[in-house]
Order: C-alpha cells, then structure tokens, then sequence
C-alpha cells in the first residue's frame, strides 16, 4: 500500500490540519524517514501557507483548534510549529498553553523548528534584568497610559500569567482592568 493511500485510509481522505476534502498529498514532516508515520495528508491550501509562510492567512489556520488534538503524532508536530508560527497573533498562543505533547513528540517539532533557535535567543527582560516567562505575573513600576483603553494603569498594578511578544523582546502583553494590553518590559519587575 502507497503512503498516500494508507493515509487516506487514517484520515478518512480529509486534510488532517484543516478538514479539507479536495487536492490532497502526503506531507512529510521533517525530519522524515518517508514513513506513514512521519508524514500528514494536507490540501493545497495547507502546503501552499506552510512552504510560503509570507503568503499565511492567519485565519485558515484557526483549524489548528480542532486538529492539535489529533493521535497522530505527525500531526501534533505540524500543529504545534504552526502555532508557534503564529504565537504573535495572541490566540494561537492560548492554544499553546493547552497543548499537551509527550517528551518523543515534543523533541521533534523542535528539531525541525528554526524559528525556535531564533525565538531562544530573545530573552524578555523585566527593569530588574531578571528573564520573564510565559505564565508569569508582574508589578508595573509606573502609572501607564493605556492607549485607546481610555485608563491609567496605576504602579503596583500586578499583571498575571503574562504573555511574551514573540519578535520584541521589549513588550509582553497582560490583562489589566478587563483588557488584554501590551507593556514595554522595562515598566515591570516580575514577582514569581
């Protein structure tokens, strides 16, 4: 049996990321051994954003949410590096958070991530130096004017389970009174 076929046969002839049913190919998932088990059956669309990533429409994507919780591991590797693709668009980052990948399934999306050396580099550092994190909580150190928030938010203001701008290592973004805002990092001092 042909790789394509036994995996039409797993997916049920549909696109594993996005659901779609016409002009499907198997996909290897690098690094790939060219087995089944290390590649995805995509539409055009899919392999078209993935190889021209200057060409993503933000919103196909939002498959992502139903796809990422897939079986297969190959899938879970093309999800997982689609959403830190995508991370700076805030939503793809909460699904992020609730992805869960086994050890095995993590080092290979990793493996075959360059943007995830590139993203290693930037460090977040808050006015102390000290290196922020995903998940964790500041104090802001100055009154802040929220721009088209219509506030002031005041120093002392704690700030948790803070989100990193992915391509500014100068920003992070929280929630303060109700509204998800982006803080430069040098008005903040982490607390965890």
């Amino acid at each position: 049996m042909s790789i394509e076929k036994e995996l039409q046969t797993r997916s049920g002839s549909v696109c594993e990321l996005c659901g779609a049913t016409d002009s499907l190919i198997a996909y290897p998932v690098t690094p790939s051994n060219g087995t089944a088990d290390q590649n995805i059956l995509i539409c055009n669309v899919c392999q078209e954003q993935i190889e021209n990533p200057d060409k993503m429409e933000v919103n196909h994507w939002r498959c992502l949410n139903d796809s990422m919780w897939s079986t297969v591991p190959a899938v879970q590797v093309m999800a997982w590096r689609m959403l830190n693709q995508l991370r700076a668009e805030g939503w793809p980052q909460d699904l992020l958070d609730m992805l869960y990948l086994d050890e095995e399934t993590l080092k290979w999306a990793k493996s075959g991530n360059e943007e995830e050396t590139t993203e290693e580099e930037i460090k977040h550092l808050d006015s102390n130096g000290v290196e922020l994190s995903t998940g964790d909580s500041v104090v802001l150190i100055k009154d802040l004017n929220v721009k088209g928030g219509g506030f002031t938010a005041k120093r002392g203001t704690a700030v948790r389970n803070i989100h990193l701008v992915n391509d500014n290592p100068e920003h992070i973004e929280g929630r303060v009174e109700g509204q998800q805002i982006v803080i430069l990092t040098k008005f903040v001092k982490k607390t965890n």
